[in-house]
C-alpha cells in the first residue's frame, strides 16, 4: 500500500491520505453516510467523495478531493464571488439530495432514523473549512459525518453563522481574512439570493436557533460519551458557544 499521509491526527480521529484515497475511522452512523454518498454518486453530484469501501484496518475508504480546504478556505468566502459560489454549491447539494429517502434502519449521528419529518438530509457541517477549492472555484464538500435530517434552512443558517459572519469585527480582521469589517446585512442578502431564497428575512433568528441547537446536540453527545464532543465540552466548548450566542443576540440588528 502507498505511504500514509496524515491529514488529521487527534486522540479520537486519525485521517490519512493513501494515494488518491482518504481513510477514516468508521462510526455507528457510517452506513447512513455511505448511503447518502452513494445516492449523490448515483445522481451525478460531482462535489462529494465517492465511497470505495472498508479497508483491512476497518477504516472507511473515500476518494480524495484535490484542492484547498480547511484554514485556506476561509479567505475564499470573503469576497462576494466566493460567498455566492458557496451558496450555489449548497443549493446544488440540496437539489441533488432532495430525492434521497434513507431506509429506516439507518441511523444518523443525531440518533434520528429515516427522514424523521425532515425535508431532506442536510450536510450538517457546511462551513468554509469543509469546502474544497481549486483557485476561486469550489469543487467539493468534505466531512459528511454530521449529515442529518432537517429542513434546508438548517444548512443555510449554519453556513451563514460562519460566512455572514456571526463574529465580532476583531475576529473577522484577525482570523477570518477580512480586510475590513464585513457588511453583514449585505452578505446575508447576497448569500440568500445566490442560494435562491426570496430574501433574508428571518434568517438571523434562524442562525441563533441553529447555534442553540448545535450546542444542545454537542452536550447530549458528550453526555453519551461520544468523541470528540466529550473532549470539546471538557475543554470549554459550551462556554465558547454560549459567548457566541450572546454576541449574536446582542448584535442582531447588524443582520437586518
Amino acid at each position: 500500500m502507498a505511504e500514509e499521509i496524515v491529514l488529521q491526527d487527534t486522540p479520537h480521529r486519525r485521517v490519512v491520505r493513501v494515494g488518491d484515497t482518504v481513510r477514516r475511522p468508521v462510526q455507528p452512523w457510517t452506513p447512513a453516510v455511505h448511503a447518502l454518498l452513494r445516492h449523490l454518486e448515483g445522481v451525478g453530484f460531482p462535489y462529494a467523495p465517492r465511497v470505495l469501501g472498508i479497508d483491512e484496518q476497518g477504516r472507511e475508504v473515500l476518494t480524495y478531493l484535490e484542492g484547498e480546504s480547511g484554514p485556506q478556505s476561509w479567505a475564499k468566502v470573503v469576497g462576494d464571488a466566493g460567498l455566492e459560489a458557496c451558496a450555489r454549491l449548497l443549493r446544488a447539494y440540496h437539489d441533488a439530495v432532495a430525492g434521497f429517502d434513507p431506509p429506516e434502519e439507518l441511523v444518523w449521528h443525531t440518533g434520528q432514523r429515516g427522514l424523521d419529518g425532515g425535508a431532506l438530509v442536510c450536510h450538517g457541517d457546511f462551513g468554509p473549512w469543509n469546502i474544497v477549492w481549486q483557485g476561486e472555484v469550489p469543487v467539493g464538500i468534505l466531512d459528511w459525518d454530521y449529515a442529518r435530517p432537517a429542513e434546508r434552512l438548517h444548512d443555510v443558517a449554519y453556513a451563514l453563522e460562519h460566512v455572514a459572519p456571526f463574529r465580532d469585527d476583531a475576529e473577522c480582521l484577525r482570523w477570518l481574512r477580512y480586510p475590513e469589517p464585513p457588511d453583514r446585512r449585505h452578505r446575508m442578502a447576497s448569500f440568500a439570493a445566490a442560494y435562491g431564497l426570496a430574501g433574508a428575512a428571518g434568517l438571523a433568528d434562524r442562525v441563533i436557533e441553529v447555534q442553540r441547537g448545535v450546542a444542545a446536540l454537542v452536550r447530549t453527545m458528550a453526555e453519551a460519551g461520544h468523541q470528540p464532543q466529550a473532549q470539546w465540552v471538557e475543554e470549554g466548548y459550551l462556554d465558547e458557544v454560549g459567548r457566541r450566542i450572546a454576541w449574536s443576540v446582542a448584535n442582531r440588528p447588524l443582520f437586518d
